[in-house]
């Protein structure tokens, strides 16, 4: 490069840039600019001509001026001039000043390409440089359509400088990428090839990038380059770090060609050459052996250089999976690096090892670092590293392991991030069935899998249980067993009542015989669900019932007192309404015969694949096939999975509420829904979970906890990540709340899901999680029409001062949503201080035309931060004693709104987030809780009695807090719940 002679100092430029810097204020340096803008202005519309180091001067400082954010809008044509000046640094100042501010659409196009053709055509290399440049840079079509024919030839011609050949390669790379049709392919493609053997290592890099992306479209084109790469690399990895040192990094020789060099390769299968392939055996081979060495140098820019190179080197024998030798070696190159001090190294030595736990030559010893692995799952602080640590146990587990891993990973869901708890039940319950030896061992992990994570188990995974205790006659009855001790528990999630009523319908006379779980016992635990239960499992449990009068004739009258109650004819749901009619009558009309006939035990399914891999292969993403099935099942008479998935045998049809976001669509009779098919809009919010998407792409949604960790990275070359802020909408001038809000919101002070706001347009369903002061909720918006909504908007606001009370992050939604279809916003919530006042949701559309719009109070209340605290008497009492300052108690003696039932009450209690404490107060027909409200700021204890009288049908609630309005606020929320 020409070197810049004295003069091109361009005194006056720095001279304006230490004036900008000096200016004390905004205005001064905007009165500074305008000025400067002024000056050069009249400059350029001056009669006398400038000679080129004042353009240069003044174009210059345009530029100094447009970096500074200030819209430039003349001074083009004089850069355009720069070009054909026959100085380097004029002309390079031109090229710059096209290459930043020149629009790729702008009528100066044509005078530039003529420019760079003067250029390309004057075989002056540093001009020929300047001009590939621009063209990279600018990188706009009609550049590629006027030199993509060009470049090629500058490439592998004989006379080209090296430099220039890099440029070239480089460009040519660009204008690939932008628009591969305008790249065409002939002679050149064969002598490309060849640049992988130049001395000049720089042109090297730069071809094997080029060749890199065109063989992924054209691999048969460049099948010659792999001897070529396999010679270059040989010769690379077998130098001295001194023998190039032009291209040594910290004593690792061209690190980054290495690396582009073993990235090639993975684009290929092995080499059919077996000298080639000896000759690439004995490279990998070597890197390995390198690893193992002592490092050169204490420096990270050392061990990153030398790990990228290893890495790389992995994945190609992964890729190849044919050397075992070389399989296990990396295999325990890579176990060295689980217990690494560098995270990202963890992390990455994870991602390579479950790839590697697919492969039949390196199970056995992925398998000996099992330990190791359980060991990161639980003690990792990187929730990443931790999901990795997941994915490897799913990938190595086989017979001999399934029960130590299935066991560690429900062990792990209990903490797990939420983020991740649905593929970890995904990942179990596959295990589960997979590797099952005997049926009673796989009911025990699934009904544990419930009680767990019980709102993260889609229908599948509870589907699949049902599916294989109706075709296992030998494990009806333990099941019918399981399931009547699990429904016990006080508070059981509405799954495990999904699961129980259907197997106690079907198989509970294999349990009758015991007084323990004697007909009237058993249909009594189930009701005692009833009430708390969704309609869709009211609908199943309604379905159980009339089961039962077949199965024990001796519950006929209690269950037809249930079916003929006020609440059931007269329901306010068409399904449930028209089932407890239609029930009611069979069971009053018919003759034992057609009752037996009608109600008799479901058949068995019919065989078909499972949907549980299925659904866990949408959520991680194209690509995720290999980890996922890895070709290793061995098949065995005690396979529970066998390839089976149900059809059952009678699917109901929609009625006509039915409801598009699936909260309240009932299922068949005793059975299993059928997968939904076209009559249903919308996905089911409550079985696919909040990450499912129609998508094959992973969730988009990051765990609001994983987000306070940078991520791991996703290459070996990229060592540092910085995670990205999400973005916090601001207020916006909105209307009063709906007439009703208050009364939604109250529906869901004591739960987390359900449906908030429906009308004859939208739906809008709830689904949240809570702990500590942290929360995430999914709103879900049905379209119920067949119009398309139009500039769909839905915003939270904070009102007065809650944005110092309550953080709230969400994530944009599709401003259009079609007739019949489901959009999905992620709200992640932060607890700063105590608050009174929920946040509002606003939500804006245009509906044929006409604008729409509504304001609901958030479904966040105060006690939704609640954690519960279990405490002896003694310890509560005299807490309580020391919050006796007036101001610290709230008592309020109400009427009782709703039927006096100690199990609902309990439940009601235990959903507002107190823990319940047993044997504290003397009076056992009373309610003591206890739990301490989390903020970011402060804890809030929190104590509460609650005395029924039956017999007046009247409530008193006591509660006692640190904070009076605290206090009074969880006494009003509370006393509305009964």
């Amino acid at each position: 490069m020409p070197a810049v002679s004295k003069g091109d100092g361009m005194r006056g430029l720095a001279v304006f840039i230490s004036d900008i810097r000096n200016c004390k204020s905004k205005e001064a340096e905007i009165k500074r600019i305008n000025k400067e803008l002024a000056n050069i202005r009249s400059k350029f519309k001056g009669d006398k001509a400038l000679d080129g180091y004042s353009k240069k001067k003044y174009v210059c400082k345009l530029l100094f001026i447009f970096l500074l954010g200030h819209d430039i809008d003349f001074g083009h044509m004089e850069a355009v001039n720069l070009l054909s000046s026959n100085k380097y640094t004029e002309k390079q100042i031109g090229y710059l000043f096209i290459s930043v501010l020149v629009n790729s659409n702008s009528e100066l196009i044509r005078l530039i390409n003529n420019a760079i053709k003067n250029d390309l055509a004057s075989r002056n290399p540093t001009f020929m440089c300047l001009a590939l440049h621009c063209i990279a840079n600018v990188g706009s079509r009609e550049m590629g359509e006027a030199f993509a024919a060009d470049i090629p030839r500058i490439l592998v011609a004989g006379d080209s400088m090296d430099s220039v050949k890099q440029s070239a390669a480089l460009c040519l790379l660009r204008l690939y990428k932008a628009s591969p049709d305008l790249v065409p392919m002939g002679e050149w493609t064969a002598r490309v090839v060849h640049l992988l053997n130049d001395q000049h290592m720089g042109v090297v890099t730069a071809a094997v990038s080029l060749i890199t992306c065109l063989c992924k479209k054209n691999p048969d084109d460049f099948k010659t380059c792999i001897s070529l790469a396999v010679s270059r690399l040989s010769r690379i990895v077998s130098s001295a770090s001194t023998d190039l040192q032009d291209y040594t990094y910290y004593f690792v020789p061209a690190p980054w060609l290495s690396v582009k060099l073993l990235r090639l390769l993975q684009c290929y299968p092995p080499p059919e050459d077996a000298a080639v392939k000896g000759r690439l055996v004995e490279c990998l081979e070597t890197v390995l052996n390198k690893a193992q060495e002592p490092p050169k140098s204490k420096k990270v820019q050392h061990s990153n250089a030398k790990n990228a190179i290893l890495f790389e080197t992995i994945s190609l024998i992964i890729h190849y999976d044919s050397e075992p030798n070389l399989l296990v070696r990396a295999c325990n190159q890579l176990g060295q690096f689980l217990q690494h001090r560098e995270t990202n190294l963890r992390y990455l030595a994870l991602e390579s090892m479950c790839t590697l736990a697919s492969s039949e030559f390196s199970h056995e010893a992925v398998k000996t670092h099992i330990d190791t692995v359980i060991n990161a799952l639980k003690t990792e602080r990187d929730v990443s590293v931790r999901q990795r640590a997941a994915d490897l146990l799913y990938a190595m587990c086989d017979r001999s392991n399934a029960k130590q891993i299935v066991s560690e990973m429900l062990r792990y869901l209990e903490t797990a991030d939420y983020a991740i708890r649905e593929e970890i039940v995904l990942k179990v319950a596959i295990l589960a069935e997979k590797y099952a030896v005997d049926y009673s061992w796989y009911v025990d992990t699934i009904l544990n899998l419930i009680r767990i994570a019980g709102d993260y188990v889609s229908e599948e995974v509870w589907y699949r249980v049902l599916q294989i205790v109706t075709n296992r006659d030998d494990v009806q009855g333990y099941a019918a067993k399981t399931v009547f001790e699990a429904l016990q528990a006080p508070a059981c999630h509405e799954n495990m009542v999904k699961v129980g009523g259907y197997i106690l319908g079907e198989f509970g006379n294999l349990i009758a015989g015991d007084p323990r779980s004697s007909p009237p016992v058993q249909f009594s635990l189930l009701h005692s669900k009833f009430h708390l239960c969704s309609v869709a499992t009211r609908a199943l449990l309604l379905s159980t019932y009339i089961k039962f009068i077949n199965l024990f004739p001796e519950t006929k009258a209690t269950i037809q007192g249930v079916l003929r109650a006020g609440s059931q004819l007269r329901n306010a749901d068409v399904e449930l309404q028209q089932r407890a009619v239609e029930y009611l009558t069979l069971s009053s009309v018919a003759s034992t015969d057609v009752l037996a006939t009608v109600l008799e035990e479901m058949p068995p399914f019919p065989e078909r694949e499972s949907s549980i891999l299925a659904k866990l292969k949408r959520k991680k993403g194209p690509g995720a096939g290999s980890a996922l099935d890895d070709g290793r099942r061995e098949p065995s008479s005690h396979d529970i999975n066998g390839g089976v998935e149900p059809t059952p045998s009678t699917v109901s049809t929609p009625s006509p509420s039915a409801d598009l976001l699936g909260l309240r669509a009932a299922p068949p009779p005793a059975a299993p829904p059928a997968p939904s098919g076209a009559g249903n809009l919308l996905v089911d919010v409550f079985s696919d979970g909040p990450a499912a998407q129609p998508s094959l792409g992973p969730t988009p949604e990051e765990a609001f906890l994983s987000e306070l960790e940078p991520p791991a990275p996703e290459s070996p070359m990229a060592l540092l990540a910085d995670p990205a802020p999400a973005a916090d909408p601001g207020p916006e001038d909105i209307g009063p709340p709906i007439p009703e809000a208050d009364e939604l919101l109250n529906k869901f002070v004591c739960r987390n899901n359900g449906v908030l706001f429906e009308n004859q347009l939208l739906q809008i369903g709830v689904k949240s999680e809570f702990r500590q002061n942290l929360g995430r909720m999914y709103l879900f918006y049905g379209n119920k029409t067949s119009v398309q909504f139009q500039n769909f908007s839905p915003t939270v606001v904070h009102p007065g001062d809650g944005r110092a009370q309550l953080a709230v992050q969400t994530k944009r939604v599709a401003s259009q949503v079609d007739g019949g279809a489901q959009v999905q916003q992620v709200l992640n919530i932060e607890c700063l201080r105590d608050f009174l006042t929920p946040p509002l949701l606003s939500v804006r559309f245009r509906y044929g035309g006409a604008p729409q719009s509504l304001t609901l109070k958030l479904p966040v209340t105060i006690n939704k931060f609640f954690q519960p605290t279990e405490m002896a008497a003694q310890d509560f009492f005299q807490r309580w004693k020391q919050l006796s300052l007036p101001q610290q108690e709230a008592q309020k003696i109400f009427k009782a709104n709703h039927p006096m039932d100690a199990e609902v009450t309990k439940a009601k209690l235990l959903g507002f987030g107190s823990a319940l404490l047993d044997n504290v107060d003397p009076n056992p027909e009373n309610f003591v809780g206890a739990g301490i409200i989390q903020t970011k700021a402060l804890q809030v204890g929190c104590l509460l009695r609650l005395e029924p009288n039956a017999q007046a049908q009247m409530y008193r609630l006591t509660l006692r807090t640190s904070k009076e309005p605290v206090s009074r606020h969880l006494c009003e929320l509370l006393a509305q719940q009964f």
